[in-house]
């Protein structure tokens, strides 16, 4: 069993960052793909970033060059650097784990997800 818990939401106007922190404890955090999803009012949930066991990343082409998907040392903290921000980012952002390698974007095969963080920007 895998516990997360999100951080870092908040409101910002177009064009500015915000950093959100995702805490994991329970299962080693070191054996689980992670990453952060996002969903919108009336869309589906969509993958933004991941990380692998072996640090490579992947990104959703609406997010390449402007967020960083990141983790300590330790892989407890899962963060992701949000820059330039456009009000269609606006959603409630979810850290997920998934135990073993990651299989892409897809929402589907992680397992564990934390309760949400909104993220707000206005136009």
């Amino acid at each position: 069993q895998v516990h997360l818990v999100e951080s870092g939401g908040g409101s910002v106007q177009a064009g500015g960052s915000l950093t959100l922190s995702c805490a994991a404890s329970g299962d080693t955090p070191s054996t689980y793909c992670m990453g952060w999803f996002r969903q919108a009012p009336g869309k589906e949930r969509e993958g933004v970033a991941i990380v692998d066991l072996d640090g490579s990343t992947t990104y959703a082409d609406s997010v390449k060059g402007r967020f960083t998907i990141s983790q300590d040392a330790t892989k407890n903290i899962l963060s992701l650097q949000m820059n330039s921000l456009k009000p269609e980012d606006s959603a409630m952002y979810y850290c997920a784990a998934r135990w073993g390698v990651c299989a892409g974007l897809r929402a589907g095969p992680f397992g564990y997800w934390g309760q949400g963080t909104q993220v707000t920007v206005s136009s």
